[in-house]
């Protein structure tokens, strides 16, 4: 972590859900954006940064989504850190590591639009030092769901973040709803390790017609992007079934497959209606729960999920 840790520091509680701010509550009088690639570089400019310090993990390719996470840290934090780094221990496919988009120099416009005070780009070999030989394993939350469906890809997801965590020594950390299970992981990570970053989870940012903000939606092809709100709908049909009285997760999964059904494109790799502390699968929802399920179009993997309760 950079520098020792704060002074008089305890544990918080954890923060479930942000909503985006609305640009009247954040602060208009912000140095410009400063981009830096280094450990050295992140640690001289942060040296003297006013506290608290927020910080937004991304992979990049920033959207709306990513504008509303900003816009929480700039409100509720003296700095915000904005991470870009395509991460490549959380892609188990080679081929999906080098498909997924890039384009820095729009991401750190949009960065300096939004009044963020620091952009932490890093090449992987300042995140991953050379000799670099520790994976930060999270245990059951990680395994079903997309841990079952992409073996590895958790551990590389709090491997980096517990790296990006130590780097930046942020008082905050935001994430979007849409990765729930991420969210998950990272606070048990958090909580596990002592970690003294709060993590908050912001709702998920959608087009008008439903569909999740996601870097991957510029692989849609329009065919495929008019279909994709489907995931919406499913969940949707799940949760009306919920409204009117409907307890049984079979019954709740069965809505979830019927509506996705009517949609040729939509290959499903798995709904599930789980438990939503532990995301393990339930026979009836007597209390929280999540609703997620996980469609392919095309070469093209889409998640989303909503909250029971």
């Amino acid at each position: 972590m950079i520098g020792p840790p704060r002074a008089g520091w305890a544990p918080r509680a954890w923060s479930t859900a942000c909503r985006p701010a609305s640009p009247s509550t954040a602060t208009s009088s912000r140095s410009l954006t400063q981009v830096v690639r280094t450990r050295q570089a992140l640690r001289a400019a942060l040296g003297a940064a006013p506290r608290p310090i927020g910080l937004v993990p991304t992979m990049g390719w920033l959207h709306d989504g990513h504008r509303a996470l900003m816009g929480r840290a700039r409100a509720e934090n003296a700095t915000t850190v904005v991470s870009i780094f395509v991460n490549p221990r959380q892609f188990g496919d080679p081929a999906d590591l080098a498909r997924y988009p890039r384009n820095e120099a729009q991401d750190v416009e949009i960065c300096e639009a939004e009044g963020v005070d620091v952009v932490f780009a890093p090449p992987v070999e300042e995140v991953y030092l050379p000799g670099f030989d520790t994976i930060v394993a999270v245990g059951s939350i990680a395994r079903p769901l997309e841990g079952a469906a992409r073996p590895g890809h958790f551990d590389g997801v709090a491997t980096v973040v517990a790296v990006l965590f130590n780097l930046v020594g942020a008082d905050r950390a935001y994430f979007g709803q849409k990765d729930a299970q991420q969210v998950a992981v990272i606070r048990r990570m958090a909580i596990d390790l002592a970690t003294p970053t709060e993590v908050i989870a912001c709702p998920t940012i959608r087009e008008p017609d439903g569909l999740a903000m996601s870097s991957r939606n510029v692989h849609l092809t329009p065919g495929e992007r008019a279909a994709a709100p489907v995931l919406r709908q499913a969940l949707l049909a799940a949760r009306e079934a919920w409204l009117g009285g409907e307890r049984s997760g079979d019954v709740l999964r069965d809505r979830m497959r019927a509506q996705l059904a009517e949609e040729p494109l939509a290959n499903v790799e798995y709904v599930s209606v789980a438990d939503a502390a532990t995301l393990a699968e339930l026979d009836a929802v007597d209390g929280p729960a999540l609703l997620s399920l996980a469609v392919r179009f095309g070469s093209t993997r889409l998640i989303d999920n909503e909250p029971l309760g």
